[in-house]
C-alpha cells in the first residue's frame, strides 16, 4: 500500500489540528520548560497569511521533537506534531523502504551527516555492550566515494576507518582492495564491522552493489551491521528503480539514512534515520531523565516544523505524483547523456539517478564554472558534477549543451 495525494485543505487542517493538540505557550500556564514561541517582534502570531501557512505557523509555535517517538511517547507537550513525525517515518519506512509494520524506529534528524553518525553510534554501542568489544576492535568499512560523514563518524566514535578503493570508471568497490583491507583488519585485531553502502554517492550518484561486498565480509566476519546512506538517493532511486534491493526487505540491512533537504525540496535540517526495531535502544541516554521518555538521538532538541514540512510535501504529491516528478528528472538527465555520448565525452552516471559526472579533461573549466558545476577537488579537478534538480529546466540544459558543442 502506498500513500495517496491529499488536497491542501486536508493537509492544512491536519497540521493545525496537530498544533491545537500541542501545548500552547500563548494560552497555557507553562512554567517549567526552557523554551517558548518564536520572538514576537519578528515572527508574530497575527500575520494574516498564517491562516493558510501551516508550516510557518508550526515554526512560530516552535514544538520540540526531542526523543524517538516510534519508541517512546516522548514529551507529551507536543504530542500533536509528534504524531505527524511518526506518520512521516511510517510512510518512508514502509512505503518506500519496505519495512514491516512497526518493525523499525527512527526520527527526523538535522540531516544525513547526523543520521550516518547515529548509525555508527548505535552499532558501536551494540558491540561494546553485547560483545564486550574494545574501540580498537571495531572497524567501519566504506568506499572512498562515500560522504565525508564517514570520517567524522570514525573520528568522533573512535572506531577504525577502513576506506576501500573504487574503480575509476564503474565506481564499484575494488574487490581485490576489499579482500586486502579485510585481511589486514582481521590481522590487526578488528573483530566487528560496521559496513556502509551508498544509495547514490555525493559526487557520482553511484549505487553500491551489496552481494559481492557482503560476500567478502561474510568470508571473514560473522558480527557486522549494514547501514545504507541514501541521503541523496532515498527520495529518487526507489522510484526510478522500483526493484531496488537496498531496503528493509533485505535482512542484511539494519539502518538507512535519507535526506529531505535534497530531492524532497524540504528545508535544510530535514534528514531521517531509520533502523530495525530494538537497535536504537543502544543509543539511549538514560541520564536525560528530565526528558519524558529520555533521548536516543545525537542532536537532542529539534524543530517539529521539519517533520511537518516533509509530511506536507509527501502528502501534496502522493506516491504516483512523486514518482512522476522523479521520472521527469531522469528524462532530463538522459538528454544530457545522449549529447555527451554523441560528443564522445567521458562521464559517469547511474541510469536511475539524476547526477552526471564529467571527466575534467573533456570539458573546459570556463564552461564548468559558467554553469556552476561542482568539482571533486576545486584545486585539481578530475571530475565536474551536474545535478539535475527541479530548477534545472530544459532551456538551461539546452544552453549548456549548445556551449559544450561549440567548445568541441
Amino acid at each position: 500500500m502506498t500513500w495517496k495525494k491529499q488536497p491542501f485543505t486536508t493537509i492544512k487542517k491536519r497540521v493545525f489540528d496537530a498544533l491545537n493538540s500541542n501545548m500552547n505557550y500563548n494560552e497555557q500556564t507553562i512554567l517549567g520548560l526552557p523554551a517558548t514561541y518564536l520572538d514576537q517582534e519578528q515572527f508574530y502570531f497575527n500575520a494574516p497569511f498564517l491562516k493558510d501557512a501551516p508550516f510557518l505557523s508550526t515554526l512560530i509555535y516552535n514544538p520540540n521533537h526531542i526523543g524517538c517517538h516510534t519508541l517512546s511517547q516522548g514529551e507529551s507537550y507536543f504530542s500533536g506534531t509528534h504524531k505527524i513525525e511518526i506518520e512521516v517515518l511510517k510512510l518512508v519506512a514502509e512505503d518506500i523502504f519496505k519495512a514491516k509494520k512497526n518493525e523499525y524506529d527512527g526520527y527526523v534528524a538535522p540531516g544525513g551527516t547526523e543520521a550516518n553518525i547515529q548509525a555508527v553510534w548505535v552499532y558501536r554501542n551494540y558491540f561494546i555492550k553485547e560483545k564486550q568489544a574494545n574501540h580498537n576492535e571495531i572497524g567501519f568499512l566504506f568506499s572512498k566515494d562515500s560522504h565525508y560523514s564517514t570520517y567524522k563518524a570514525s573520528n568522533l566514535l573512535n572506531v577504525t576507518a577502513i576506506p576501500i578503493e573504487v574503480d575509476q570508471y564503474t565506481r564499484e568497490w575494488d574487490l581485490d582492495n576489499l579482500k586486502q583491507k579485510l585481511s589486514e583488519a582481521k590481522s590487526s585485531g578488528i573483530k566487528y564491522l560496521i559496513v556502509q553502502l551508498n544509495m547514490a554517492t555525493t559526487m557520482f550518484g553511484s549505487v553500491d552493489v551489496p552481494i559481492p561486498i557482503l560476500t567478502e565480509v561474510k568470508n571473514r566476519y560473522k558480527d557486522y551491521f549494514v547501514h545504507i546512506d541514501a541521503a541523496f538517493g532515498g527520495f529518487i532511486y526507489p522510484f526510478t528503480k522500483p526493484k531496488c534491493k537496498l531496503n528493509f526487505a533485505n535482512p542484511e540491512i539494519s539502518s538507512i539514512t535519507i535526506d529531505g533537504h535534497k530531492m524532497l525540496q524540504a528545508p535544510y535540517g530535514t534528514g531521517i534515520f531509520l533502523c530495525r526495531k530494538g537497535l536504537i535502544n543502544y543509543a539511549q541516554t538514560e541520564e536525560a531523565s528530565y526528558v519524558q521518555g529520555t533521548d536516543f538521538t545525537l542532536c537532542g532538541s529539534r524543530s517539529g516544523a521539519n517533520a511537518v514540512s516533509m509530511w506536507m510535501i509527501l502528502m501534496t504529491h502522493g506516491y504516483e505524483g512523486w514518482k512522476y516528478n522523479m521520472e521527469k528528472l531522469i528524462d532530463r538527465t538522459d538528454r544530457i547523456c545522449n549529447v555527451l555520448d554523441d560528443l564522445k565525452i567521458r562521464y559517469f552516471r547511474n541510469p536511475f539517478m539524476n547526477i552526471v559526472t564529467i571527466n575534467a579533461d573533456d570539458i573546459s573549466e570556463n564552461i564548468a564554472l559558467k554553469y556552476h558545476l561542482v568539482a571533486d577537488n576545486f584545486k585539481t579537478p578530475k571530475w565536474w558534477k551536474i545535478v539535475v534538480m527541479v530548477h534545472v529546466e530544459k532551456y538551461i540544459i539546452d544552453q549548456f549543451l549548445l556551449d559544450l558543442q561549440k567548445s568541441r
